[in-house]
This record gives structure tokens, sequence and C-alpha cells, in this order.
């Protein structure tokens, strides 16, 4: 049964590097020549960073085969080449992110009948199994999803005491975590568009645009500030970004209309719990408070809830906040300014109707239930293709369904 679970590794492994092959130079080498019908912009929407997959698969290739045995294939150690190369998987997050503009941007052009002749004449000169260029472009999705479930079956028939046992089980973690990486970095970049729509729902703002930063909303709520040097209190509703902390006053009557008041700099801040009673630095009574000082000690900010568990559970917002940019920093995350544009003048091309403009507390609530769903489980739905819950046609006939 190993044997079986490497050969097919093996041969599934060789049929997707012909595939990407096929798609590079059948597809794009070919577009590439008629500069009349494609711009650069447009093939990099469609293939996106497909030719990337490409050499690092055929790398990969040669490190499996290094390791295959062919005589033997059960006593085949493959799973430290999963563990050498499991940063480099990460490039599937950009193509992953990219294909469902890749979808739009075909759909448009297959509305032509130019383009679907000229699509379907390059699959026939590659001499390519009869399906759509947009069931082709599915298959790398599907390739990063099935390595968790191929290795989850090798380590299902895999002794303890194979010498190849803890590599794989180590490699089955590497790629769930490849898994979990590429689906958080596809919900931050759907909650930019969400992120600007929110920022354009804001009475007088001022200043940079949060996405500038910002790409993430971790928590949000009413707070009571006090601040240097009146130590009066304000209510204000708190909205806790990577990197910044924006807070808004309510207006008097309508409670779903938000002025903006200012924001801090979460990198320049610390946060410090204190205990009920009179602070020391604004000579106030407090109780529930949280405070935020700046290196210095120049800028203090107190901040109260109104019950000790939410207390709390500001100080966790924040605490996952320095975590969430220390990871971002660590692999690499960010957004590109052309997606904060592009999310921007979404929002301007539809604006919200009429004045004044009316946020309400659920759509609040939804971005915190973005944030709050467990990972774990979206491991689960990238890892398992069939489900609906990713993207509905992951499913969809390809040639590496199996």
């Amino acid at each position: 049964m190993r044997a079986n679970v490497i050969n097919e590794i093996m041969s599934t492994e060789r049929d997707y590097i012909k595939h990407l092959k096929d798609i590079c130079e059948g597809y794009i080498k070919q577009c590439r020549k008629r500069t009349d019908m494609f711009t650069e912009e447009q093939l990099r929407t469609i293939f996106s960073n497909i030719d990337e997959l490409y050499r690092f698969q055929k790398k990969f290739l040669k490190a499996l085969e290094k390791k295959y045995n062919k005589e033997q294939p059960h006593l085949s150690e493959i799973g430290s080449c999963f563990l050498e190369n499991q940063t480099d998987f990460q490039i599937y997050s950009e193509y992953c992110n990219n294909h469902p503009n890749a979808c739009v941007q075909l759909s448009r052009l297959m509305k032509m009948k130019k383009y679907v002749f000229f699509f379907e004449a390059c699959r026939l000169l590659q001499k390519m199994i009869d399906i759509s260029l947009d069931g082709f472009l599915l298959t790398p999705v599907q390739k990063i999803c099935k390595y968790p479930l191929q290795l989850a079956e090798l380590l299902k028939y895999t002794n303890p005491q194979h010498r190849d046992y803890k590599d794989v089980e180590a490699a089955l973690n590497a790629m769930k975590n490849v898994a979990r990486l590429i689906n958080e970095r596809k919900r931050r970049l759907e909650n930019i568009d969400k992120i600007a729509q929110w920022q354009s729902s804001i009475e007088d703002w001022e200043g940079e645009d949060v996405l500038s930063r910002s790409s993430d909303l971790i928590f949000s709520g009413d707070l009571t500030k006090i601040s240097q040097p009146q130590a009066k209190g304000q209510q204000r509703m708190f909205f806790l970004f990577d990197h910044q902390l924006v807070f808004c006053k309510k207006d008097l009557l309508r409670r779903d209309i938000l002025y903006y008041k200012g924001r801090l700099d979460m990198d320049q801040m610390e946060v410090v719990d204190v205990e009920d009673g009179k602070d020391k630095d604004l000579n106030v009574t407090v109780k529930n408070a949280l405070k935020l000082i700046s290196p210095d000690g120049a800028e203090i900010h107190l901040l109260c809830a109104k019950k000790p568990e939410l207390k709390q559970r500001w100080l966790r917002a924040f605490a996952d906040e320095r975590l969430q940019v220390r990871h971002d920093r660590d692999t690499g995350f960010s957004i590109t300014d052309v997606q904060k544009k592009q999310a921007m003048q979404n929002v301007s091309k539809h604006p919200p109707a009429g004045k004044p403009k009316v946020v309400t507390r659920p759509y609040y609530d939804l971005l915190l239930r973005q944030k709050s769903s467990a990972l774990p489980q979206q491991v689960i739905v990238l890892a398992e293709p069939k489900r609906r819950n990713f993207w509905h046609n992951i499913g969809r006939l390809t040639p590496f369904k199996k």
C-alpha cells in the first residue's frame, strides 16, 4: 500500500509538470505573439505566476526522483522533499488569490468568438485533452489542496519504525500550514474591499487611508477614552486594525453614524494593564482600564471598558494585533499598492446611496465573525476540494480531479 501511494505521488507529479508545460508553451507562448489580442496586463491576470509554479515544480520533481526507489518504492524517503521546499510552496498563494480574477477576465474574452477559436487552436496545436482553458487553470489550485491529502494517505501506510515516518509526519503538518497560510491570505485580500467600504462610510475622515498600513480588523467596540491634558472621559467607538487603532464618535441622534476622531500608531504604543483605583499618570480614578503609552511616555491614553470581561477581551485583542504584525513580517505578507488602489476605486464606483452615510452594527459584527472563525476548519475546507466553501468551482472536471 505504501508503494502504491508513493507511485501515485510520483505519477501525478509528472502529469502535473506536463500540464504546466502545456499551459506555458501551448497558451502563454502563443498569446504573447498576438499583441493585437492580448496586453501583458491581461496575460498576467489570466495566467498569474503559473510560469513561476512551473519552474518550481520541475525543481521539486527532481528532488522527489532523487529520493524515489524504483526497485522498492515502499522504501522511498520523500518526506524531506516537502520539508525542504515548504517555503517555496507559498508561491501558490499569489496564484490562488488571483484565480477568481483570471476567471472573470477569461469569461469576458470568451464572449468573443475570435478568442474562443484562438484558445481552441492553442489546445489542438499542443495536443492537450479536450478541456477548456478555465478548467486547466483550476488545476494548480486543486494541486496545492491535494498535497495534505496525499501525505495523510502516505502517513497512514508508513510504519512508525520506517526511516521516512517522522519526515512524512512533519511534511503533512508543513503542507497543512501552507494551506492555512494561503487560505488566510485569501481572507485578508477579500477583507480589504470591506475595509475600504467601512472607511468610506465614516464621516469627516482625515489623513491617510486605513489600507495604507493595515489589512485586517482585529477587534472593535465601545470604550471610554481618557487622555492628557484634560483627563476628561469621552465615549468612543474603537476599531483595532493591524498597526493602528482608529476611534470614532457616534452621532447623538443617529447612533449608527460615525465621525472620525483620530487614530493611534500601535507600532509606537505599549499596552499596560491598569488596576482599579486612582491612576498616578492622569490623576483620575478608573475601573476596568488599560493604558496605551508611547515609548518616551509623552503620550498616555487610558481606555476604560464597561465590564471586566470586556477589558480582558481588549487585552487579548491588543496581543493578537502584535502577533499578527509579527506573523505578517515573518511570512512576508503584504498588500500591494495596486490592490489597495483597486479596493478604494471599487468603493468610489459604488458609493453609499444618499447622505448621511449609514453604518450598522451588523457590518462590524460581520467582520469580527470572519476574524474569529476557527483557522483549523479553514485548512480542512482548503484541503478538501470537493467542498463548496472555498471556491464553488474547485470540484469541476479537470485532468487531475482524481
